[in-house]
């Protein structure tokens, strides 16, 4: 079962007893709960038919026993509780004792007038216990994992579009490798950029490098891109923009070589067929930067991406060691790169 699933379902008016929240995007996890709110509560009822609770302070018993009460002022409730590790493989720290079987057997018969929503703080479950096949078989449960880089780039559309304003040609891509591809911060940004464009307005690349924080770790990102597409005026800019942000060279290089190193590794799992969500699984990363990762190692061979990680290392060992002054040595470096 995936949300989407269960977003359809809701829409038709097809609401499930019981909703198992698990994995590791929350944003999008808070954003069905919301959804679910919205389709089940009215907003001016839900002080009344919206209780929360945590699974390490309150027992599973006492949650089951809530959700068997008719509800309050409402003629439906929602039950929100957090922290169900009871499902996970993972040692429960829970003040309170469980006793899972008790859900299974609320499920032989769920009353109609209580939503029972449990989120799990767990990228799996441990599909070796009962519970979880039978909940699982049943639909009961599914995974919040990170959007597919085609459907992030989607994703972001979308709130632009929600947000009454649009992004010219390449504005939307140049958002994500300015913000990153955490959702909350790119929403965030994406509510910065309507105030800017103002209702039915228009944001170009220039527009997101303008009102775009990045951090760090986007602004190297941004860096090899430059070095990649060849362009290196941008990717000195980029370069002396961090210096004034007060960031080491040592740093960057260290940064460089994490970003190198992967383009390495897509390359070589690329050659042995990998899917960019299987690619995103296997390093750890988010598939649009995977995706992004893919499209710049095409411009190097393996053998030059070797030497890139090998000229790295010696920078750092002469940086470190007083041999190579820090500023220049990185500047060589990137024009080097950049031709």
């Amino acid at each position: 079962m995936d949300a989407r699933t269960w977003i359809k379902e809701l829409d038709k008016g097809t609401v499930r007893p019981l909703y198992i929240c698990y994995g590791p995007e929350k944003y999008r996890m808070r954003e069905f709960i919301d959804y679910v709110l919205r389709k089940c509560v009215p907003e001016d009822v839900r002080e009344f038919a919206v209780t929360k609770y945590d699974l390490t302070e309150t027992s599973l018993d006492d949650v089951l026993e809530d959700a068997q009460t008719m509800p309050f002022m409402a003629e439906r409730k929602v039950i929100l509780a957090s922290n169900a590790a009871f499902l996970t493989g993972a040692k429960e720290n829970a003040k309170v004792e469980h006793r899972p079987e008790k859900l299974l057997d609320y499920m032989k018969a769920p009353v109609d007038f209580s939503v029972l929503i449990l989120t799990v703080d767990a990228d799996k479950l441990d599909e070796r216990k009962k519970i979880v096949k039978l909940l699982k078989d049943n639909g009961s449960m599914a995974p919040f994992v990170p959007l597919s880089a085609d459907d992030l780039l989607q994703w972001v559309k979308r709130q632009a579009e929600a947000l009454s304003f649009r992004f010219a040609a390449g504005a939307a891509e140049a958002l994500l490798l300015s913000a990153g591809t955490d959702l909350q911060a790119l929403r965030s940004e994406l509510e910065k950029l309507s105030l800017y464009a103002g209702s039915g307005g228009t944001v170009s690349v220039e527009d997101v490098d303008g009102m775009v924080a990045r951090t760090t770790e986007q602004d190297v990102f941004m860096l090899i891109d430059h070095i990649v597409r060849l362009r290196k005026e941008k990717a000195m800019t980029v370069f002396h923009e961090l210096l004034l942000k007060k960031e080491e060279p040592i740093k960057i290089a260290a940064l460089m070589t994490r970003q190198f190193r992967m383009l390495l590794q897509v390359k070589e799992l690329e050659r042995q067929g990998y899917s960019q969500q299987q690619m995103a699984s296997q390093l750890g990363g988010h598939p649009y930067g995977i995706k992004i990762a893919s499209e710049q190692s095409r411009r190097f061979s393996f053998e030059q991406l070797a030497s890139i990680l090998s000229s790295l290392a010696e920078l750092d060992y002469g940086m470190k060691t007083g041999k190579v002054e820090k500023t220049l040595g990185m500047e060589l470096f990137i024009l080097k790169l950049a031709v």
